[in-house]
């Protein structure tokens, strides 16, 4: 017999984002740890409210970027200075000058397919990952704040009564088989 393993979130739901940029600093201040908040629109300060750090695309991009040039030069390198030598116009069989447009379109290239990559997968857009919805009214008119049990030492009771504090619309349950 499978036993299934779920993930258990309890909600809080808002109807202003005043109000829940007040919660979010209240939760926060509770020492409870927010795993995501959704909105139906960007909300300024949002990003620095839940305490988010700068993102490391920018380095997967510069290491794909290294990746996609480093392809292109030994590519280039092995295929006219070894396996097919010519010589052109009197150039070596390695000549870099010759070899920046191909360099450049790949590093472009690999930079660009490994950030998509990446974004997919640290998004959970994979195509065999399953969506989390965690209230579909939060793409029309309510702030979903999620607080995941496992990552909070708290009781499920102490965590509704602070969001209580916190005048939230609703709070509410939601759990997600793993």
């Amino acid at each position: 017999m499978a036993v299934a393993h779920t993930d258990n979130y309890i909600l809080g739901l808002y109807d202003d984002e005043d109000l829940l940029m007040d919660a979010i600093r209240h939760v926060r201040k509770n020492g409870l740890i927010i795993e995501e908040v959704y909105s139906p629109f960007p909300i300024h300060g949002l990003d620095e409210a839940l305490g988010y750090k700068r993102s490391r695309l920018p380095v997967a991009a510069f290491l794909f970027g290294m990746l996609g040039t480093s392809l292109a030069l030994i590519m280039q390198i092995y295929m006219l200075g070894f396996d097919w030598p010519m010589i052109i116009g009197g150039k070596d069989f390695v000549a870099l000058p010759a070899f920046i447009p191909v360099t450049f379109e790949l590093t472009v290239l690999i930079s660009a397919l490994g950030m998509v990559a990446c974004f997919m997968v640290i998004s959970n857009l994979k195509p065999y990952g399953k969506p989390r919805i965690f209230d579909p009214r939060s793409t029309d008119n309510l702030h979903v704040m999620a607080i995941n049990l496992k990552s909070n030492r708290l009781a499920p009771a102490e965590i509704r009564d602070i969001l209580a504090a916190t005048r939230a619309a609703e709070i509410n349950d939601k759990s997600f088989e793993l």
